[in-house]
């Protein structure tokens, strides 16, 4: 938990700078898609203050008013992540299509390639820092994946001012007024999935749906080792969920009678627990072992 606090601190500090410089030095330049890159570190500021608060608050665990602790802030959280950058790329987009429709702006292209190359290669500094953090907390990870986002958008900007400065003393030098608010509308486009992904993991998660591959292939191999290493038959059923780091597994076995007691249940439950001991994770396990073959219908 201090690690994961410590990598949301770094990301705001980061998105603080980002923004402070981002939208002053596009101010300077005349230039849409630096403006666009210091709002995106708004955003990135205001959303990485909120993470940062809701990791203190699932760190709490659980009270006396939240019996199951807060694990919900977590995707709901990832959410709102996703839906205000959709709202910051839909205004942004909307605001290049009306400069294009006008004639194009007037960016002063050396100062704005000087400002990609310094935001390309922050992004993918505080990017590589937190991807490490970000194997154990879904926080983080989302953290790591505006920054990655943020590393798309760089790459943009390096591309499309250096294409602008090749055009500028050429025939086609008319077209270098377009490329500017042409790196905002393909930026919202190669930014776009990464909220849409944060939206689906959030109503996936406070749906209790299935979560992903990487969270049930080990759950399942674990399930098969427990069954083998206590010779019980195969599963009648296996339900997983999830819910920020929170992970429900319940296993049900069909059994014969006079077979197992309770402390063989508890044996099975703890040694499955051993196997999915798993940093930044928190498993929930139910292990069922019954007689009766109609007992869920």
């Amino acid at each position: 938990m201090l690690a994961e606090q410590r990598s949301l601190v770094i990301s705001l500090s980061a998105a603080a700078v980002v923004s402070v410089v981002g939208i002053a030095w596009g101010l300077a330049v005349s230039s849409q898609i630096i403006l666009f890159d210091g709002l995106y570190g708004v955003i990135g500021t205001v959303l990485s203050g909120l993470t940062l608060q809701v990791s203190a608050l699932v760190k709490r665990g659980p009270s006396s008013r939240y019996p199951f602790g807060l694990e919900a802030l977590a995707p709901i959280v990832l959410g709102v992540q996703g839906l205000v950058l959709i709202g910051a790329f839909s205004y942004a987009v909307i605001d290049a299509i009306q400069i294009i429709l006008s004639g194009g702006g007037d960016t002063e292209l050396g100062a704005a390639l000087i400002y990609a190359i310094l935001a390309f290669v922050g992004s993918v500094v505080v990017y590589l820092v937190l991807r490490r953090m970000g194997k154990e907390s879904e926080l983080v990870a989302a953290e790591a994946a505006q920054w990655l986002a943020a590393v798309y958008l760089g790459v943009a900007m390096l591309v499309g001012f250096v294409v602008a400065l090749a055009l500028k003393d050429s025939p086609w030098s008319w077209m270098s007024a377009y490329v500017d608010p042409v790196l905002v509308l393909v930026a919202a486009v190669v930014i776009a999935p990464t909220p849409i992904a944060m939206i689906r993991t959030t109503m996936r998660e406070l749906l209790e749906g299935a979560p992903d591959a990487h969270t049930q292939v080990p759950i399942q191999e674990a399930i098969n080792e427990i069954t083998t290493q206590f010779g019980l038959p195969e599963p009648v059923s296996v339900l997983v969920s999830k819910l920020g780091r929170k992970v429900y597994v319940e296993v049900d076995y069909l059994v014969q009678v006079g077979q197992w007691t309770i402390s063989d249940v508890d044996q099975i439950r703890r040694g499955l627990g051993a196997l999915l001991a798993e940093p930044g994770l928190n498993y929930w396990l139910n292990v069922e072992l019954h007689t009766d073959p109609d007992w869920d219908e």
